[in-house]
């Protein structure tokens, strides 16, 4: 059952993640015409890499490699130094509605993928049936 939990915790940090892009994205569209505003963003992939390159774990063989689990949660930044428009806000309103449209892929993907763990959670409480 660890296995199944395990994915599950991993499929609800993906909706948390998709949920904090969601809201990050809707700030920086309504503000896309305030005055010195500057565009948000939410990383994960960049620290989930970081993360994966560090993993430490026990090796009960010198030939093994090592790692070690951490956990990565998303980060929002904001690149002060961009300026799209003339009063120093930095929103691409086609690149939000870019990535609002990849996000929404992205939630489906996720919300259909943890639906279909419940269905087969489903399926073994009810015997096969």
């Amino acid at each position: 059952m660890t296995l199944f939990s395990s994915s599950i915790s991993s499929l609800e940090r993906a909706l948390d993640y998709s949920s904090l892009k969601q809201k990050v994205i809707s700030q920086n569209i309504s503000n896309a015409d305030t005055p010195n505003y500057k565009a948000k963003d939410v990383q994960f992939g960049k620290l989930f890499e970081e993360q994966l390159s560090s993993i430490k774990a026990k090796r009960t063989n010198q030939r093994h490699f090592e790692f070690q689990t951490k956990n990565a949660s998303p980060m929002i930044t904001i690149n002060r130094s961009a300026s799209y428009n003339h009063n120093g806000n930095s929103v691409d309103v086609d690149k939000e509605m870019s990535d609002l449209a990849t996000n929404q892929i992205y939630y489906n993907a996720v919300t259909d993928r943890i639906s279909g763990k419940f269905e087969s959670l489903k399926t073994v409480i009810r015997g096969g049936k």
